[in-house]
């Protein structure tokens, strides 16, 4: 028998904005890094970096700066930042069922779900958790 699997799903433009910013992490001491050499290391296209770099930009995660010398870097330091805060940026939503993906719940059944507060409950325990993970613990492989 196949196990089930729970719907939320990261999408690959979360994952790879995690794995654009643990790129800047690791290479934070060559000062500026352009979009190509990130694009290189982490085998993603330039044209789906800059999107997701645009979005991490424009939220002040990364600065830029332009020319021959120019690129992306962190604007904190590596343990500033959590997987939370991260993934909440490109992702619509992180939450388990369909009901919670907005601030209010519009279910017409939420009244008399008797699974809503353990859905309630699993969204908190997701959010806890990710929000307790920095770049730092993700680098230094020190993961709760």
């Amino acid at each position: 028998m196949e196990r089930g699997k729970i719907g939320m799903m990261i999408s690959t433009k979360g994952r790879y904005a995690l794995r654009i910013m643990l790129d800047l992490c690791q290479h934070m001491d060559e000062g500026y890094i352009p979009l190509k050499r990130i694009s290189e290391r982490e085998e993603i296209s330039v044209k789906y970096l800059e999107a997701i770099v645009a979005v991490l930009h424009k939220a002040g995660m990364v600065e830029s700066l332009r020319g021959k010398e120019g690129g992306y870097r962190l604007t904190k330091k590596p343990e500033e930042y959590t997987v939370a805060s991260i993934i909440r940026l490109t992702e619509h939503s992180i939450a388990p069922v369909s009901c919670l993906d907005s601030k209010t719940n519009s279910c017409e059944r939420s009244y008399h779900c008797l699974t809503l507060p353990m859905w309630v409950r699993l969204e908190e325990i997701i959010n806890e958790y990710l929000d307790s993970i920095t770049l730092k613990d993700l680098i230094e492989k020190k993961i709760k």
